[in-house]
């Protein structure tokens, strides 16, 4: 049997604490790394446009597509499927 299905585990449910105190902090200072290049760069840095049914962030040293953020009356959608990890500076617990 594998460790991981002798592991207990709990649902999805349990990210959303963490997740809420992630998008209360100011996500621009936030630091990523292009899956396209390697470059890393602040939100802040990125190249955003915004003439689409959302907002599209492109890697400024690549034009890679790091982001791409929907918002619809009743949900918003993030895909981040360009970006290899984001860093987002917290104050300490």
């Amino acid at each position: 049997m594998d460790r991981l299905e002798t592991m207990d585990y709990e649902d999805g449910n349990a990210l959303a604490g963490p997740l809420r105190e992630l998008f209360t902090a100011d996500v621009t200072s936030a630091a990523g790394r292009c899956a396209g290049c390697g470059h890393t760069a602040v939100v802040a840095d990125l190249r955003v446009y915004a003439r689409a049914p959302g907002l599209v962030a492109r890697c400024p040293s690549c034009d890679t597509v790091l982001l791409r953020f929907v918002r619809t009356p009743d949900a918003a959608w993030l895909d981040l499927r360009g970006t290899v990890y984001m860093r987002v500076p917290m104050s300490p617990a």
